[in-house]
C-alpha cells in the first residue's frame, strides 16, 4: 500500500475503535440492534449520544445515529461537536457529513445549520485528526459555505490541512458544487515533489473536478507523477480543457507501466475525439493501443483495461479504422494462446464491434464478434446498450424485436435502447412485458412506457404498483411511470408508500412527490421490529478467497465496523451463493463489480440489508456494497482499481483486498467466480 493510501487509511484512527468498559458490553450491543433496526431505542439512544453513560458509548451512538439519518437528531448530532472528548467530536462530525449525505435531500434550511455548526466547530477545533473529519463532511454537506472554508483552508501552512481540505473540494465538485472560486496558485503548491503523496494526490483529485482552462498548465505537469494514483487524476482532467496539442501527452501515457493510468489516458483520448473536426490527433494518439492488444495476446490481462476503456466510452464515426485495426490485431490470438486469453481477447472484440454498432445505431457487429466464445445473449444485450448512446432514431425499431427474446438481459438492453428512442411499435409488447413473470423486466417496461406517454399502458402500470409493499425494488420505475402516466393521480398511492417499512421505498415516495407537487415532501423514520432477520455475525479475522480461473485472491472482512454487512457475505459465501456468478461490470479505474446471479446488475439474494457507512475510505483494494439507494444492499459487492474517496460514506466499505490484487486488476467483464471459500 502506497504512502498516500496508508495516510487516507488511517485519518482519525486513534479515536476509533475507543476501548469500552466491560459494564458499556450490553449498551454497546443495545445500540447495534437499534442501529440495524433503524430505531431510537424510545429516545434511549438518543440520551446515550447526548453523553448519559460514558465516551465510548456516546461515540458508538453518533455513529449508529449518522447510519439511521435521521434528521430530528440533528440538534444531537452538532451538540456532540463540543464535546471534551476528541473522540466524540470526530465522531460528531462524521455524523453530521453523514445527515449532509443523506439519500434523501435535506431541505435547504437544514443544510444551513449543519454549515454554521461546523464552520464553528472547525474553527475551533484543535484535534488534527477531527479537523481533518471536519474537512471531509464540509464536502458532503457541499453548501457555498462549506466550499468556501475548504478554499480558505488550501493556504493552510500544515499539507495534512491543507491536501485534505482539496480533496475535499474536488469531491465536492464531482457532487455538483461550484468550483469556480477556487484559486490555483496554492493547488499548484500542493502538487509540488517534495510534497507529501497524500497532499499531491488531494491537489490532483481537485485539478480533475475544477474544469477551467487555467487548470492546464498544472494537469500537464502532474502527469508526470511518480505516484500512479496522481498521474491518473490527472490524465482524467484533460477533456474538458485540452486542445489537440495534448494530445501527444496522453497518447505516452497509454505507455504507462500502471494499466489504470494508460486506461484513463485512453479514455480522455475518446473524450477529446469527439470534439475533433478534421484531422484529429487524439485518433491518433489512440493507434497506439495496438501495442496492448499485443500484451493482451501475450497473456498480460491488465492491459486490456486500456482499449475497454476507449471501448466503454466510444469513438465518433472518424474513429471507425482505429477500432477496426484494434479488432483486426485481437482477432489474431496466437497458436497455443491459452482458454483465459482467447476469452479475454474475444471480449475485447465484442466491446469494439458494440462500440462501431454505437457509431450506427444498429446491432451489426455484435452480431458476429468473438468467434464462439461470447454467447449470443452476452452480444446482444452489450450491442443494444451501446446502441442506446447512439442519437437520433436508428435501431430503435429493430429493438423491438428483441424485447422477446429468451434471455431476460436481452430484454433489458432492448428495453433501455427503446428508453432512449421510444417507438410506437414498442407499445404492445411493453404491455405484455409488465404482466410477465420477471419483476425487474416488468419495472423496466413501465419506464419506456412511461417515456413514451403511452396512457394506454396505465392499467399495467397501476397493477405493479400493487406489487411495491411486497416487492420494494419496483419502487423506482414504477413511480416514475405512474407519475408520468397519471399525474396528479398517482398522489395517493405514493404517499401511502411514504409509511412503508423498506427507507428506499419511502425515498422514492417522497422524491415523487416533491417533483409532482412542487413542494418539499419528506418521509419519516421507520424503525423495523424487534427479531428482524439478519445475517449471523462472521467470526474475527474472518476472510473470503475467491477462486477464478486468472487465479485467486483474498479479502479480509471488517468484522467490527461492519458486522452485518460481513456477516451477510460470509454466510452467502458459506451457502456457495457466488460459484459461477460472474463479474458482470468492471470499469477500468474504478471497480470490478460481482455477486449478481442474474448477471445483469439486477439482481441479488432476495433481500435487502441495511447500510452500515464505515469510516473505511476506499483506497485501493477496498470492498465496497454495491447499493441503489439507502438499505438496498444484498449480495453485489465491489473491489476498487484505485481510490475513490467519493463513495466514502455513502456505499458500505467493509474489507480489504489482502493477497492477490493483480488478479482483481486483470478481471474483465464477464470473469466467473469459480468458488469463494470462507476462512475460518
Amino acid at each position: 500500500m502506497s504512502a498516500c493510501l496508508l495516510a487516507l487509511a488511517s485519518l482519525s484512527a486513534c479515536f476509533r475503535n475507543v476501548p469500552a468498559d466491560a459494564g458499556d458490553s450490553e449498551a454497546l450491543a443495545r445500540i447495534a440492534d437499534w442501529e440495524d433496526r433503524r430505531s431510537l431505542g424510545e429516545g434511549q439512544l438518543t440520551a446515550w449520544a447526548q453523553g448519559q453513560r460514558g465516551a465510548a458509548v456516546r461515540a458508538r451512538a453518533l455513529r449508529a445515529l449518522a447510519r439511521i439519518q435521521d434528521p430530528a437528531t440533528a440538534e444531537i448530532i452538532l451538540a456532540g461537536l463540543s464535546a471534551p472528548e476528541p473522540e466524540v467530536r470526530d465522531e460528531a462530525a462524521f455524523a453530521a457529513g453523514e445527515l449532509g449525505l443523506s439519500w434523501e435531500p435535506l431541505p435547504e434550511e437544514m443544510k444551513a445549520r449543519l454549515t454554521q455548526a461546523l464552520l464553528a466547530a472547525e474553527a475551533a477545533e484543535a484535534e488534527l485528526s477531527v479537523r481533518r473529519t471536519l474537512l471531509e463532511s464540509f464536502s458532503k454537506v457541499g453548501t457555498p459555505g462549506a466550499v468556501q472554508r475548504l478554499i480558505e483552508r488550501l493556504g493552510d501552512k500544515r499539507e495534512a490541512v491543507a491536501g485534505r481540505a482539496a480533496l475535499a473540494l474536488g469531491v465536492a465538485g464531482r457532487r455538483g458544487a461550484s468550483l469556480s472560486e477556487v484559486p490555483l496558485e496554492p493547488v499548484g503548491a500542493l502538487l509540488a515533489p517534495q510534497q507529501p503523496e497524500e497532499a499531491r494526490y488531494g491537489a490532483a483529485y481537485l485539478l480533475a473536478y475544477v474544469r477551467r482552462p487555467a487548470a492546464l498548465e498544472l494537469l500537464r505537469k502532474c502527469v508526470s507523477d511518480v505516484s500512479p494514483d496522481v498521474r491518473a487524476l490527472c490524465a482524467k482532467g484533460f477533456p474538458e480543457v485540452a486542445g489537440p496539442e495534448d494530445a501527444n501527452l496522453l497518447g505516452r501515457l497509454l505507455e504507462d507501466s500502471e494499466p489504470r493510468v494508460a486506461a484513463e489516458a485512453a479514455r480522455s483520448l475518446a473524450k477529446l475525439a469527439a470534439k475533433c473536426s478534421g484531422p484529429c490527433a487524439p485518433l491518433e494518439a489512440l493507434r497506439a493501443l495496438k501495442r496492448q492488444a499485443g500484451a493482451i495476446a501475450a497473456g498480460d490481462s491488465p492491459a486490456g483495461h486500456a482499449i475497454l476503456a476507449m471501448a466503454q466510452q466510444g469513438l465518433p464515426p472518424d474513429g471507425r479504422p482505429v477500432l477496426e485495426e484494434l479488432r483486426s490485431l485481437i482477432r489474431q490470438a496466437p497458436r497455443g494462446a491459452s482458454a483465459v486469453v482467447l476469452e479475454d481477447l474475444a471480449w475485447l472484440d465484442c466491446r469494439l464491434s458494440a462500440a462501431m454498432d454505437r457509431q450506427t445505431g444498429a446491432p451489426a457487429e455484435v452480431l458476429r464478434c468473438g468467434g464462439d466464445r461470447v454467447p449470443e445473449a452476452r452480444r446482444l444485450a452489450l450491442g443494444l446498450r451501446e446502441v442506446a448512446q447512439t442519437p437520433g432514431q436508428g435501431g430503435a425499431k429493430e429493438a423491438v424485436a428483441w424485447l422477446q427474446h429468451p434471455d431476460a438481459r436481452v430484454r433489458l438492453a432492448a428495453l433501455e435502447a427503446l428508453g432512449a428512442r421510444p417507438v410506437p411499435e414498442a407499445l404492445e409488447p411493453l404491455r405484455a412485458l409488465m404482466k410477465g413473470a420477471d419483476p425487474v423486466v416488468a419495472a423496466a417496461a413501465a419506464t419506456v412506457a412511461g417515456k413514451m406517454k403511452a396512457t394506454e399502458a396505465l392499467p399495467e402500470v397501476r397493477a405493479l404498483a400493487v406489487r411495491v409493499p411486497q416487492e420494494p425494488d419496483l419502487a423506482e420505475p414504477v413511480a416514475g411511470a405512474l407519475v408520468a402516466l397519471a399525474g396528479k393521480e398517482a398522489e395517493p398511492v405514493l404517499r401511502t408508500w411514504l409509511e412503508h417499512p423498506h427507507a428506499n421505498v419511502r425515498r422514492v415516495a417522497a422524491d415523487a412527490l416533491t417533483g409532482m407537487t412542487g413542494q418539499p415532501v419528506r418521509s419519516v423514520r421507520r424503525e423495523l421490529p424487534p427479531g428482524t432477520a439478519r445475517a449471523p455475525k462472521a467470526p474475527a479475522g474472518a476472510k473470503l478467497t475467491f477462486h477464478t480461473r486468472k487465479g485467486d485472491f483474498t479479502v479480509a472482512l471488517d468484522t467490527q465496523e461492519a458486522p452485518v454487512t460481513s456477516g451477510n457475505l460470509y454466510a452467502l459465501a458459506r451457502k456457495g451463493f457466488f460459484r459461477d456468478i460472474t463479474f458482470h461490470r468492471v470499469v477500468p479505474d474504478f471497480v470490478a463489480q460481482g455477486g449478481d446471479p442474474r448477471g445483469d446488475g439486477e439482481g441479488g439474494p432476495g433481500y435487502p440489508i441495511r447500510c452500515e457507512m464505515t469510516r473505511r475510505p476506499y483506497t485501493r483494494g477496498t470492498l465496497g456494497m454495491a447499493l441503489s439507494g439507502k438499505d438496498t444492499g444484498g449480495s453485489q459487492f465491489f473491489f476498487t482499481h484505485s481510490p475513490q474517496p467519493h463513495l466514502d460514506g455513502r456505499y458500505t466499505s467493509f474489507g480489504e483486498v489482502v493477497s492477490g490484487m493483480e488478479v482483481v486488476d486483470a478481471l474483465q467483464e464477464g470473469d466467473v467466480i469459480l468458488e469463494v471459500r470462507t476462512e475460518p
